[in-house]
């Protein structure tokens, strides 16, 4: 029986190589190659790499045939998914997904006319926090999927419990899974004591997804976005609410040990005794 309840099976993808942890390419490799057998490695999802790292995976990668899971994001639109496909196709990876932006001033419509060619792959497209947010939020049921930024190196770029409940809302209604990405550093609601952000919890995201997939009200949401309590949030994380994860499928960190340690700190994983 694996030590990872499914509520949280994939929920972490490896975004090593972003900020703030920045680690180089090489030990970000090998360090999701190491983890393999690690007794909490079905905590992991994907690694995560900007398209531009690519090109540089052939040299780090083994040929004993074990393809290593990437989603790939495209920071400056779609224009160059074609060429990355390419790319990964030659190498021993298995591409589960791409994540791509929509670059300031590109209109809606032509962005989603590079995009109509791409299949065979979960396609995440950034949810933008400016007027078109809601002509995005439109064109994915059916088609695409969400990606929700819920944080960064600014306190701006936090979005509040109100904004963030409604993007999850929105996507729920539409049945269109989501993931989020930056800013989720910690398990709970959090202010950082070193810059003063206030920071969401990747289990009260979980909850407030539960909460609005069964009926529950976007103030309910808000609610629970807000919680700080360990003992509460940990209370309510339970196998009833593994259905969550069909809309909310993972989140993007920097490091996997942060939030694992956390998570066995609150009592929702158990740790071996005996572990690497």
């Amino acid at each position: 029986m694996s030590a990872i309840p499914a509520v949280l099976a994939g929920l972490c993808d490896d975004a090593a190589v972003f900020p703030p942890g920045l680690a180089p390419l090489p030990d970000a490799v090998g360090a999701y190659r190491d983890r393999a057998g690690a007794w909490y490695a079905e905590l992991v999802g994907p690694l995560v790499l900007a398209a531009a790292a690519v090109p540089g995976l052939d040299p780090l990668l083994p040929d004993d045939g074990t393809p290593l899971p990437l989603s790939v994001t495209f920071p400056e639109g779609p224009a160059q998914v074609s060429d990355v496909r390419a790319a990964a196709a030659r190498l021993p990876v298995e591409l589960r997904s791409i994540e791509v932006a929509l670059p300031v001033g590109m209109a809606v419509d032509a962005f989603f006319a590079q995009l109509d060619d791409v299949t065979g792959l979960d396609v995440y497209v950034e949810v933008p926090r400016d007027d078109r947010r809601d002509a995005v939020l439109d064109r994915l049921p059916g088609r695409y999927r969400a990606k929700f930024r819920t944080g960064g190196v600014r306190a701006e770029l936090y979005p509040d419990e109100a904004e963030l409940a409604d993007g999850i809302a929105a996507v729920v209604a539409a049945g269109v899974p989501f993931k989020a990405t930056a800013g989720l550093h910690h398990a709970l609601r959090n202010t950082d004591p070193e810059t003063g952000f206030e920071q969401h919890g990747f289990l009260n995201v979980l909850l407030a997804t539960d909460l609005l997939r069964t009926g529950s009200s976007t103030k309910d949401a808000i609610e629970v976005l807000a919680e700080r309590d360990g003992a509460t949030v940990a209370g309510l994380v339970t196998e009833n609410v593994t259905g969550a994860r069909a809309a909310f499928t993972s989140f993007g960190t920097c490091s996997i040990t942060d939030p694992l340690t956390e998570l066995v700190g609150l009592g929702i994983v158990t740790a071996p005794e005996e572990s690497e």
